[in-house]
Formats: structure tokens, sequence, C-alpha cells
């Protein structure tokens, strides 16, 4: 009941389509941040697609990404879940619980934005392609 008043108060200095805008503002900003990501998804895919080379080492990383994903949310839910059925307290299981998924969130973004700086910076400083591609030969040569 609370609630429902609060919401009404909320709403009744607005005009309609003033409550309206918080949609399409939202709808905009997804937009953009999807025109973003599209633009860098073909450039990524653009590079890693140009090579057989290139193609592996994007597939490595990504993976690598993914599994490292994976087991930071897997590991912080399963700890969470242990900490609270089991009743397990002290300094670090009290720091298990009070994890939230927002900052967990936020330091996957900073996982993805370090790996793929650490990837670039091996793939040039290494010059892995070099170095993948030393011994093999051109197709042409492998017909004959």
């Amino acid at each position: 009941m609370l609630e429902a008043d609060s919401q009404e108060r909320a709403a009744s200095g607005l005009a309609w389509y003033a409550i309206l805008c918080l949609p399409v503002l939202f709808a905009a900003g997804m937009s953009l941040l999807d025109t973003i990501d599209g633009s860098f998804m073909n450039f990524a895919y653009g590079w890693a697609f140009s090579k057989p080379v290139r193609k592996v080492y994007y597939n490595l990383t990504n993976t690598g990404l993914s599994v490292a994903v994976a087991l930071i949310i897997g590991t912080a839910e399963l700890l969470g879940l242990l900490a609270d059925k089991a009743g397990l307290h002290g300094p670090f299981w009290d720091w298990i619980s009070g994890l939230d998924l927002n900052t967990i969130g936020f330091v996957i973004v900073g996982l993805f934005f370090a790996t793929w700086a650490a990837a670039l910076a091996v793939w040039k400083l290494g010059r892995i392609e070099e170095k993948w591609t030393a011994g093999l030969r051109p197709a042409e040569q492998e017909a004959d």
C-alpha cells in the first residue's frame, strides 16, 4: 500500500510524455552501445578471419576470457550459496556473502579490457604471427 502511494505521488506531477522519455532514452542508449559494439566486432572479426593464425589466436583469447568469466561468476555464486546455506561466518565468508553482482560485473568489464590489451600487446610485441607461420609453406607449393 505504501509503495503504491509513493508511485502515485511520484508520477502525479509529471506529464505523460515526460514519463515516456525514459524508455526512449533507454532505447537510444542501447542503440548507441549496440552500434559501437557491432562496429568493434566487425573490425575484430575482419582482422581475426583474414588469416588462419589470427583466427586461432582470437579464438584462444576469446575462449580463455569466457572460461575466466564463468569461473569468476560460478565461484562467487557457489561460495555465496555455501556461506548462506551452511551458516559460515568470518571475514572471508562475510565478504563473500556481501558481494554484489554489479561489482562483479564491473570487475568483469575491467577483465575484458585488460585481457584484450594484454592480448594485443602479446600479439604485437611477441610477433606471434611471424613465429606461428614461420614453418608453414604457402598453399601453392603444397599443391605441386
